[in-house]
């Protein structure tokens, strides 16, 4: 056998069913050759084997994010800090961005990111004229921690061409004065609208920012992820892989292309599973929404969407929210997956957030795989509490009732929305406690061993990835991550304060503590 690499721990965790503890992992090139106890381990090396030995530490796979934003986190990295930790009241975030833009050149845009209305002490969104008085001279832009809004200034509305009379783009809201009538600056719905009218980074600007965020996620322990963007394009996917060919972007990535953009991959003989182990490309995401108190697009629509999709061979990933939403991804997809001679693509809804009984179960039975964000329950649970109906609260982000129904569950943290820290999303999944220490459906806890399968081995499956991603077995590829504390073993409470030790992706490692 032998292998180039013999990685040892206090324990490893495999996630393999059959196997679920072992002590070390060997490797040979990319992949897992042999995994079991230190007293065997010398039977299969030799003198050319290279030991890595995490004495007091646990080895599990890498972390697998299943729904991520790369270059709105990659691009968020410039960004003014403007989340709750950051920020507390509409001044403070005008002072923080008044203290980038003394060192922008007038005229130059000034971007924020993470505000959040309900930590603010105002309990409301700034305005256009809140951001006028904190950079009068800079375009400014700040951006809602929950990816659904944008606060523009009266510079950067005349530079994106919003006026009085500009018409709302479907689905999207241009919040106005209520005495006036003339927009206040607050958006929502509109980051495409936007981001086709803002300047573009450079090639190389944007390939050092997805150095910076890959390392991050490295030091998360996250080896893999799949980018979740309804935008994405061929060009995208070109980008994606020159970040690849420079070594930017060291995790193992799948691209969803945007659902109505098929077209330009087919015709580039680019199909569903296109690509490699490092990237190839995932499923058609598409948009369901309410933002205007209707579902877009309508449910006729969205089954043809799916449908065509799925003539062409790709698995279809549905944003859905509200409970409406949510029920109407799973029509679409039961429809799907019950039409004569269809195959099993796995179809998708991300976020599932309502969950009332009756939705829970068209759910269930449709068959989807739902891609959750325990992390939000952590990140906004407080919002959710201040904001939610009452009635609601109980069907949010039901993981626990999905498990136990037999649905397919992965976790995703739809970053830069939340935190891309997958622990986070465990501590969210097993607690249910929110940023202030409250509980969020607490009788929708999962165990840690439910919530690390679900962030690992629920993820790879999504991708349709099992048979080599998920977990540490022969044959596997060799990525793994290196844990301070062991989850299973530390309180509930400290789960959120494990670190990474170190990150292997393929039998090398790519960052250590």
């Amino acid at each position: 056998m032998d292998p180039d690499l013999l990685i040892r721990g206090r324990r490893v965790l495999t996630m393999d069913p059959s196997a679920p503890l072992a002590e070390s992992v060997a490797v040979k090139d990319d992949r897992i050759v042999w995994v079991g106890a230190d007293a065997e381990a010398a039977a299969i090396t030799s003198k050319r084997t290279r030991m890595l030995d995490y004495d007091d530490c646990v080895v599990l796979p890498g972390f697998h994010d299943a729904h991520f934003h790369l270059l709105a986190y990659a691009t968020s990295l410039g960004a003014v800090d403007c989340r709750p930790r950051a920020v507390s009241s509409i001044p403070e975030l005008g002072a923080a961005i008044s203290k980038r833009a003394t060192v922008t050149p007038a005229g130059h845009w000034v971007r924020g990111t993470g505000y959040d209305d309900v930590y603010l002490h105002e309990r409301r969104h700034p305005t256009r004229w809140d951001l006028d008085a904190a950079a009068p001279d800079h375009p400014v832009r700040i951006d809602h921690r929950s990816g659904h809004a944008s606060v523009l200034n009266s510079r950067a509305m005349v530079a994106v061409g919003l006026r009085f009379d500009t018409p709302e783009p479907p689905s999207a809201t241009i919040e106005r004065s209520l005495e006036s009538g003339e927009p206040n600056g607050v958006l929502f719905e509109m980051h495409d609208f936007l981001d086709d009218r803002l300047p573009r980074p450079s090639k190389s600007e944007l390939t050092d920012s997805v150095r910076q965020a890959s390392g991050i996620l490295a030091s998360k322990g996250i080896t893999a992820i799949q980018d979740a963007t309804a935008s994405n394009s061929t060009d995208r996917w070109d980008a994606f892989r020159s970040f690849k060919a420079a070594g930017a972007l060291r995790q193992r990535a799948t691209v969803m292309p945007g659902v109505h953009r098929l077209s330009s991959f087919t015709d580039r003989g680019l199909h569903y599973g296109s690509g490699d182990d490092a990237l190839a490309i995932g499923a058609a995401k598409t948009m369901l929404t309410m933002s205007s108190g209707r579902l877009s697009p309508d449910v006729e629509t969205l089954r043809e969407l799916v449908v065509d999709a799925q003539s062409q061979g790709f698995q279809v990933a549905i944003h859905a929210v509200e409970a409406e939403a949510v029920a109407a991804a799973a029509a679409a997809i039961s429809a799907a997956n019950t039409s004569k001679g269809s195959p099993e693509l796995r179809h998708r809804i991300e976020h599932c957030s309502e969950l009332p009984p009756d939705v829970l179960a068209a759910v269930v039975a449709s068959g989807a795989v739902c891609v959750v964000q325990p992390g939000f329950v952590f990140e906004s649970g407080d919002r959710y509490l201040a904001q939610a109906d009452p009635e609601m609260l109980s069907s949010l982000y039901r993981v626990a009732s999905l498990a136990r129904a037999g649905a397919h569950v992965a976790f995703g943290s739809d970053s830069p929305v939340a935190d891309p820290d997958p622990l986070l999303g465990v501590y969210g999944a097993v607690t249910r406690l929110s940023l202030q220490g409250a509980e969020v459906g607490l009788h929708e806890a999962v165990s840690v061993a439910d919530a690390l399968r679900f962030a690992i081995t629920g993820s790879a499956y999504t991708a349709q990835r099992e048979a080599e991603l998920g977990m540490l077995a022969p044959g596997m590829l060799a990525d793994m991550v290196v844990l301070d504390q062991d989850p299973l073993e530390v309180a509930s409470e400290d789960i959120r304060r494990i670190r990474p030790e170190a990150t292997i992706i393929g039998g090398q490692v790519v960052w250590e503590s």
